[in-house]
């Protein structure tokens, strides 16, 4: 009987051995973000066989006991979201590199809590006899919602081992380890123009323009026939706030104008080249508009709007940028300047405001009174010719407002998912 048990014994697995090991990490959000690196601690527990034989192809687990960093005060992440996947180094007796993958598998993230991952395993194939030991390396998080999204994190310091497999046996079977992490990030324009989201109301310094400001503008009088008015192509600094700081963007834009009874029918053009998608964004996501900035003779604002994205866009695809149309009903009798004013940007959620920061009339037309026109019934902001919606202008600081690039529409999304997963550190934050 004891000789029995002891053949048993003999042949019984090898118990699991855990270790942890913490390093130096740097991580990279997504480059569409244009935020900088985030540097942090990793702590992580590898458990895997302490003996197997050659042949054997063990089970092995990667626990976060720490992420980089929290999740900052920007973006709550909903449940099974997170999806992390790394490497883990094979190295001794062996050499290779192990890809681990974990499910998309977490609780509700709250801002400014720590960041909860999977547990990674994978799988490595013994195919020599002596220690084979095991490092983490390079992992990456996933975000899923609202747009999927990556940031890769790397070791900034000589990992130390977190666990040695003793492997016995001379051998005999060659099978391969498996293959490395496939996971891609892609790199993504930086420093675009920002592009925001938000209402529009009357500004002085956005609503009256220098008189000698009208060069290259068209005028269209009453009489004559005409009805089409073609604008001048200006160029606006605009001025952003973002959950990451203040963005300045330029962008050229054209305001023409169609007769319509003693009214206009308004089309504003952004005339830059689209930048493409930095990832695949849902159809009916993404909704432009803007306050067109009345001045001269009359005053106040007339909004306009795009529609919204008719058909999915795959990342890398160029992103549209529609027509912003709205009628504009003259509110006084003379000659009226139009002029870009606050352009509003909400995709999947995020809402961003941009503000220009100086005023070029791009049309002057020859207008006529009409009742509850916009300076004779109100600005548009305030009830006339469309209004806008009760969210305030980028300064009033009351919106917490995603970062949108300029022409890009739905960066503000991927902004907001790339600072969810890392907290950035305080020396840093003022240098992104």
């Amino acid at each position: 009987m004891l000789g029995g048990a002891g053949i048993l014994l003999g042949v019984a697995a090898a118990p699991a051995q855990a270790a942890e090991v913490s390093y130096k990490t740097e991580c990279i959000p997504p480059s569409i973000s244009g935020l900088p690196p985030v540097e942090g601690t990793t702590k992580v527990e590898v458990t895997a066989p302490a003996e197997a034989k050659v042949g054997d192809e063990v089970t092995i687990t990667w626990k976060f006991v720490q992420a980089a960093s929290k999740n900052p005060d920007v973006l709550d992440l909903d449940k099974d979201t997170v999806k992390p996947t790394g490497t883990l180094k094979a190295a001794g007796a062996q050499t290779a590199d192990i890809a681990m993958e974990g499910p998309r598998s977490n609780p509700a993230i709250p801002k400014n809590s720590d960041m909860k991952l999977s547990d990674m395993t994978g799988k490595l194939k013994l195919t020599a006899a002596g220690d084979v030991t095991l490092t983490p390396d390079a992992y990456n998080i996933n975000v899923s919602k609202p747009l999927s999204t990556d940031t890769k994190c790397t070791p900034k310091e000589t990992v130390k081992p977190a666990a040695t497999i003793k492997v016995t046996g001379s051998g005999g079977d060659t099978g391969g380890t498996t293959g490395g992490l496939p996971t891609v990030t892609p790199t993504l324009p930086t420093g675009l123009p920002t592009l925001p989201t938000g209402s529009a109301t009357p500004s002085p310094s956005a609503s009256e323009s220098d008189g000698s400001d009208t060069g290259g503008s068209t005028t269209g009088g009453d009489g004559g026939g005409q009805s089409d008015f073609t604008g001048k192509e200006v160029s606006v600094p605009y001025a952003c706030k973002t959950p990451i700081g203040d963005k300045n963007a330029t962008s050229p834009v054209q305001i023409n104008a169609k007769k319509d009874g003693g009214s206009f029918d308004l089309t504003v053009q952004f005339k830059k080249s689209v930048m493409d998608s930095p990832a695949d964004i849902p159809a009916d996501s993404v909704k432009p508009s803007m306050e067109v900035v009345l001045g001269g003779s009359d005053k106040g604002t007339v909004h306009v709007e795009g529609p919204t994205n008719a058909k999915a866009i795959k990342s890398g695809d160029p992103i549209e940028i529609p027509d912003l149309t709205g009628t504009y009903k003259p509110g006084a009798s003379g000659s009226s300047t139009l002029s870009p004013g606050v352009l509003t940007v909400k995709a999947l959620g995020t809402t961003t405001t941009c503000t220009p920061t100086k005023s070029e009339v791009s049309l002057t037309l020859d207008t006529t009174e009409q009742a509850s026109g916009a300076s004779g019934g109100g600005s548009a902001a305030s009830g006339s010719g469309g209004t806008a919606s009760g969210e305030g202008l980028a300064e009033t600081g009351s919106d917490s407002h995603g970062a949108l690039k300029a022409l890009g529409l739905v960066a503000g999304t991927v902004v907001l998912l790339g600072g969810a997963v890392f907290t950035f550190l305080p020396g840093r934050r003022a240098g992104g």
